[in-house]
């Protein structure tokens, strides 16, 4: 049986297939047993330590805040912020736990029957009993895996986009929530809940050690699609295209805007954005964009190809850089794009998708045409990390 045809514990004894036709972007799924005997990478005073990181975005929910209900706080914190807290009605959320615990990122390869490109970040959040950020709506995927202790779950259906929203408050939160009959769980350890866009939902924590993993998924808005793929063409095209009107006739009504001239704009607009090319191009490098851009680290020292290649046969591996983003497009049958954080190389399919499959790459690279080289650029851009031979 190939992959796609394979039942999977994780979506609860369906193929990827049955799930990406029955549930994907279209109902919720609660699994079961979706990791069996799963142990948590992470304590909660892991989770704590890393909110008090200077550059890791990390948030504090307090149902009853000092200054008001539902107060929101930025890390990073500190002894004194987690000290004074109550013993109930609060939330620790920290983002991108992946790009920092490597165990936590290879949770993602239990994912594989997805676009890697899609994945967002795996948020971590921890709360005592009672710990919510109450009743809302995500507009992308998630997958929400209870990692320790026990969360309650409720759903409340598809609310639309203009449910109102409880004011004065810093989240969004629904006014109203009605649980829908049958949608309603006590998650323990290993089980998951799948959720698409739209879907309301509840959480609340039952135990003192509840820790929930939020595994999300990039779904770009068109506003942002429009405006960046407008400023990815505008650089293409410079300034030499320009509204033209050689057709043009006698005004018989002076100033106005008739419709051969918004045709011609809409025709202008067209010609420049209705580019395959270019728009699997630009596609490519938004959506393998880092989340943070600092946490890439180039090298000071370009990588010399020959000196990677022995590095190579002497047993060094490469990785993935915690946090890098992989994505390749094939162009013909003999070339390809690899699009790496953002930036792009041209190879070989074969190679695109042995890098981007990969995160630990050995020896085997060293068998396809060319393969030192666009690791070495890889290396130095920081996407790629080198570990040492051991001893």
């Amino acid at each position: 049986m190939t992959a796609a045809n394979t039942p999977r514990t994780l979506l609860g004894g369906l193929t990827p297939a049955q799930f990406l036709s029955r549930h994907w972007q279209k109902s919720p799924l609660l699994i079961r047993g979706a990791l069996p005997d799963f142990t948590s990478p992470l304590e909660p005073d892991d989770l704590a330590g890393l909110a008090c990181e200077e550059g890791i975005e990390a948030r504090l929910v307090e149902e009853r805040g000092p200054d008001k209900a539902w107060q929101v706080s930025h890390g990073p914190f500190d002894d004194a912020t987690f000290s004074r807290l109550p013993e109930s009605g609060w939330s620790l959320l920290v983002q991108a736990v992946d790009h920092y615990v490597p165990e936590v990122s290879e949770l993602l390869e239990q994912f594989d029957f997805l676009p890697r490109w899609r994945l967002d970040d795996v948020m971590v959040s921890y709360a005592p009993p009672g710990g919510s950020v109450g009743a809302h709506v995500d507009q992308y995927d998630v997958f929400l895996l209870q990692a320790s202790g026990q969360r309650h779950w409720q759903l409340g259906g598809n609310p639309g986009a203009e449910a109102p929203l409880i004011p004065g408050i810093d989240l969004r939160i629904l006014e109203t929530f009605t649980v829908e009959p049958g949608q309603d769980w006590v998650l323990e350890p290993g089980d998951m809940l799948y959720l698409p866009p739209g879907v309301a939902h509840h959480g609340v924590s039952q135990s003192d050690d509840c820790l929930t993993f939020s595994i999300g998924f990039r779904a770009p808005s068109a506003d942002e699609i429009v405006t960046a793929f407008a400023d990815y063409v505008g650089e293409q095209l410079g300034d030499s295209q320009r509204y033209g009107d050689p057709d043009l006739q006698p005004s018989l009504r002076a100033g106005e805007i008739d419709d051969m001239a918004v045709a011609r704009v809409r025709a202008l607009l067209l010609e420049a954005i209705d580019r395959p090319d270019q728009i699997a191009q630009w596609f490519g490098r938004a959506m393998t964009q880092p989340k943070y851009l600092d946490q890439l680290v180039p090298n000071e020292t370009p990588t010399r190809p020959a000196d990677l290649r022995a590095a190579l046969e002497r047993g060094t591996t490469l990785v993935h850089s915690l946090g890098s983003r992989f994505a390749w497009r094939q162009l013909d049958g003999e070339r390809a794009t690899l699009f790496a954080d953002g930036d792009a190389v041209a190879c070989t399919p074969a190679l695109a998708s042995f890098i981007a499959a990969n995160p630990v790459i050995g020896r085997d690279l060293l068998s396809f045409p060319d393969g030192e080289r666009v690791a070495a650029t890889l290396l130095d851009s920081g996407s790629l990390g080198e570990e040492d031979v051991p001893g």
